[in-house]
Parts: structure tokens; C-alpha cells; sequence
């Protein structure tokens, strides 16, 4: 019997990551990984362009299958269930969701990656035929047969997030679909400032997506079993297929049922090497909550890219070596109808919140060189500590060629710039490629001269 033996719980990109990296580091460990559904490994994020027939295959989805990890000698077990842990004698209760059969494993070493689920609120009809929430291939795939079968004229998006204006570019912008979107805060997007979130929201109107904000779901109107409608405050809407996209909660009850350490939104509380609160216990992904780069303090962020590199790192920890994971910026993007948003860093009411003395501009600038005939625009907006100078934030909404400059911003952030060391960075020109000054570091420029008066 191995004195070697590894178990993760979980089958996506924080599990499967560190089952990889682990392999290469270790490779006489004895590894089986765990995953409840029946695929692993496959892009959460891609599921709305399925659902919109941008992607015409499933299997497109997915990265990779149980038997490519086990020509690494990665034993994959999906349609398991993990149910329980048991830390003294250091065993999983497994149950076989085939077959309805349970039995325990032994680990030496555990790494929980169990990800996180989307809100399900009690709302009366929320069981309905044609309503879904979408976190997994089937339920993509579920929602895309259900809009085949009965081509719905009307829908209804609940949730102003990454997920319901992904759903909405799909749904209105690409199908056709009649949409409304509501959304009980405010403004769209909490990860953007409200000013910024509204070039979005004048964006999907000027696309004909109907935006009611400040409106939450009281209950929904069914008939044979299948939803029609679903009433608000302010009256009722009618819908054939509706989506809810209330945002996610960590998966961690089998993690502080046995103790282990939560924190923020009841994720699992890691250190550096993505050490849990127990001993000889790992947590990545969706599951466990990071470091603000920025600020030190805790945060819950559910992406894949920041689950994979968790992943990498508990791997090292695993195997007796070290590769920390530093934290995050809350660095995304995402394109809505046509829109590239991206934002990275701090908000103008999270420096309020911090009570630090700051700066912000928005500028408008140009995708290129305005002379060529396929220019398009941007709005950036950059926020700045002052009297330090120092860069802490930035959301960019624009035509195509726009987001990926968020990249550059994270970078800038991670690396303590100021907005002079921003602005004398050695970046490329072209004409077709990009204008003279970048916007940017036109923002840059702008900012600098606010401050300075």
C-alpha cells in the first residue's frame, strides 16, 4: 500500500490542476480524484456561447477526459460523490452515484476542490419546467434543447453578472430572443463602478435587452408545469425560458463539517500554499476565498484562470516543495452584445470603503489610429492613491481590441507603479494596431495632471 496516497475532491480546474502538476512532481504518489458529475475538466465559461450556438459540440467543452489522466497514472472517478471526511483515520466516505453504492478511501493527503454552486432562492415556481441555472455542461446542454424545442419569444434573465450578460449576448444579441433582464441592485455589474456599469447598461438597451434594475423575483408564474411568467414588485413579466444567474456559494460543508477553517461567503479559509486550517489538507478553486493583492484582506473570486494557478501551488506544497500563490486583483473581462468589458483591481467605493485619499479619470480613446477606417472606441477609467500616485485600479468598456489591455493594468498594479512609471513604459505603435498614445496611458496622463492640478 502506498505511504504516498493522494485523494482530491473534485474533477474541475483547481482539482485537476493540481492532480497534473502533482504527477510531475511526484511521481511515485498514488493519485484518485473524485468528481461527482459525469465530466471533468471542462469550461464553465464557454457554456453560454453553447447555449447561443457559438459552439455547436459539447464536447468542445471539454479539456480533458478521465482516460487521458489515466495513461498519467491519474485514476479519475466521475458520477462519485465524496459524502464525508474522516480526519483521524484519514478516510473519504464515497458514494457511487450509478449505482448507489458507498465505501471508504484512505489519503495521506487530501486536496479539496469542490467548488461552488449557484443560488438557488426559495422563490414559489423556481422548480418549473424552462427555468435554469446554468454551473455544469448538462445544464447548458439542458437549456439549449429546452430553446431547440420551443423556441421561446420571450425571456428573462435574473441577475446582472458575468453569467446573466453573457447569457443575455447569447439569448438577445445572437438568437434573437425578446429579453429582459432584472437585477435587484441598482446598477449592473457590481464589479464595476456605477458610472461604468452604465455604458453597459445603455449598451444592451440600445440592443433592445429591456433593464430593470432595483426589481427581485416574488414568484413565478407557472402553467403545466412549465414557467410563463414571473411577477415583481412593479408587475408581471411574461417569459418562456428564464435564467436564473444569482451568483455562486463556495461548496465547503464537507470541509467545515470536520472542522477545517471558513471565512468569507463560507469559503475555506488557505494559506500561501493553499494549506488549510487541518493538517496534511490542501484547498484550490471556487471552494477556498484569497488575498486581495491590494489591500491583504480576504475575498471570494470564482474563476478558472485563479483556480488553476491555486491548483499549481497546492501541487508544490503537496510534494514537499513551494510555489505560493500571492493573491488576486480581481482581474476579468467578458463581451455583451458586441461590448468588451474588463476591470482589474480596486473600485471608487471600495477606496471610499478603505478610507484612502485617491483619484480617478475616465477617458475616451481610440482601439487604433484614427485615420484608419476601422477605428473603434473605448472608455478608461483609472484610479490612483494619492499623494502616493500609486495605480490600484482600472475598468476598460469598449469596441473589439479594447479588454485585453486590462492585462497590461494588472501587471501595472501587481507591480506597484505609479502613474509616471505607467506613463514612460515603453509600449508598441502601429497604426493598425494601436494609436500614438495608448488610452491608457492617456488615462495615465489625464490622472497625473488631476492630481498635480
Amino acid at each position: 500500500m502506498s505511504s504516498n496516497k493522494v485523494i482530491v475532491i473534485g474533477g474541475n480546474a483547481g482539482g485537476m490542476s493540481a492532480a497534473s502538476q502533482l504527477r510531475r512532481l511526484s511521481p511515485d504518489a498514488e493519485i484518485a480524484v473524485y468528481e461527482k458529475g459525469p465530466v471533468i475538466s471542462y469550461s464553465a465559461c464557454g457554456i453560454p456561447y453553447y447555449v447561443g450556438g457559438m459552439i455547436l459540440d459539447r464536447e468542445r467543452l471539454i479539456a480533458r477526459t478521465p482516460e487521458s489522466f489515466a495513461e498519467k497514472n491519474i485514476q479519475v472517478r466521475t458520477m462519485h460523490e465524496v459524502t464525508a471526511i474522516d480526519m483521524e483515520a484519514k478516510t473519504v466516505a464515497v458514494k457511487n452515484l450509478t449505482d448507489g453504492r458507498t465505501f471508504t478511501d484512505r489519503w495521506d493527503k487530501l486536496l479539496i476542490a469542490t467548488g461552488a454552486s449557484r443560488v438557488k432562492p426559495p422563490i414559489p415556481g423556481i422548480d418549473a419546467d424552462g427555468i435554469f441555472m446554468l454551473s455544469t455542461v448538462e445544464s447548458g446542454v439542458a437549456m439549449r434543447k429546452w430553446i431547440e424545442t420551443h423556441n421561446p419569444r420571450k425571456a428573462l434573465i435574473v441577475g446582472g453578472g458575468y453569467i446573466g450578460l453573457e447569457m443575455a449576448d447569447s439569448l438577445s444579441c445572437m438568437m434573437g430572443i425578446d429579453l429582459t433582464i432584472l437585477e435587484v441592485a441598482p446598477q449592473l455589474m457590481a464589479t464595476l463602478d456605477a458610472d461604468m456599469a452604465e455604458f453597459v447598461q445603455k449598451n444592451l438597451e440600445s440592443r433592445g435587452v429591456s433593464v430593470r434594475l432595483g426589481e427581485g423575483i416574488e414568484e413565478f408564474v407557472v402553467r403545466d408545469g412549465r414557467v410563463v411568467g414571473a411577477v415583481t414588485k412593479n408587475g408581471r413579466y411574461d417569459a418562456d425560458v428564464v435564467l436564473m444567474a444569482l451568483g455562486i456559494v463556495p461548496n465547503t460543508k464537507i470541509a467545515s463539517d470536520v472542522g477545517i477553517r471558513t471565512g468569507i461567503k463560507g469559503a475555506i479559509v488557505v494559506d500561501e500554499t493553499m494549506k488549510t486550517s487541518a493538517r496534511d489538507v490542501w484547498a484550490a478553486g471556487d471552494c477556498v476565498q484569497s488575498t486581495n493583492l491590494i489591500t491583504g484582506k480576504p475575498m471570494h473570486l470564482a474563476l478558472g484562470a485563479v483556480a488553476n494557478k491555486q491548483g499549481r501551488a497546492a501541487a508544490f506544497s503537496m510534494s514537499g516543495q513551494r510555489e505560493d500563490f500571492p493573491g488576486v486583483l480581481g482581474t476579468a473581462v467578458c463581451r455583451v452584445c458586441g461590448q468588451e468589458i474588463a476591470r482589474t483591481g480596486l473600485l471608487e467605493r471600495e477606496m471610499i470603503a478603505e478610507g484612502t485619499p485617491y483619484a480617478a479619470v475616465t477617458v475616451r480613446g481610440r482601439t487604433v489610429a484614427d485615420y484608419m477606417d476601422y477605428v473603434g472606441y473605448m472608455h478608461v477609467k483609472m484610479i490612483a492613491e494619492t499623494p502616493s500616485e500609486r495605480i490600484v485600479g482600472a475598468q476598460i468598456l469598449g469596441d473589439v481590441g479594447s479588454a485585453k489591455r486590462i492585462d497590461t493594468m494588472a501587471a501595472v498594479i501587481t507591480a506597484k507603479m505609479t502613474l509616471e512609471e505607467m506613463l514612460y513604459l515603453d509600449f508598441s505603435y502601429a497604426p493598425p494596431i494601436s494609436p500614438l498614445w495608448d488610452p491608457i496611458q492617456q488615462a495615465a496622463r489625464s490622472l497625473i495632471s488631476k492630481i498635480r492640478g
